[in-house]
């Protein structure tokens, strides 16, 4: 296994891509429940977790990649702190467009 050179101690290698696997693995598992979820609801909010569980997947494969060595540095910045803010973006609009139970928004979103 080849390690990132110059800002990951050789110690912490090991824990630290432990974490990232686990954090892969968990998020993964999400979104499959997430894309189960989809295809039994298929609804637009439904999809809308979907595709956030989905890019938590690719932010966590991204941070693996890094710690390998196989990601550049300012990529893995540029993918992970741009995935941060989509799914700040996509999370703050699925809650705008839920709206409450008794202003119809919420069920024009589903539909």
């Amino acid at each position: 296994m080849s390690v990132a050179e110059g800002w990951l101690d050789p110690q912490l290698a090991p824990v630290l891509v432990a974490i990232i696997v686990l954090a892969a693995l968990g998020t993964t598992a999400l979104f499959v429940v997430g894309v189960a979820a989809y295809a039994r609801r298929r609804t637009a909010r439904y999809c809308l977790i979907a595709v956030v569980l989905g890019v938590l997947v690719v932010r966590s494969i991204t941070g693996l990649g890094t710690v390998l060595g196989l990601v550049p540095m300012t990529v893995h910045h540029l993918v992970e702190h741009g995935f941060d803010f989509l799914i700040a973006l996509l999370l703050l609009y699925a809650i705008y467009r839920s709206g409450t139970a008794g202003d119809g928004r919420a069920a024009e979103f589903d539909d």
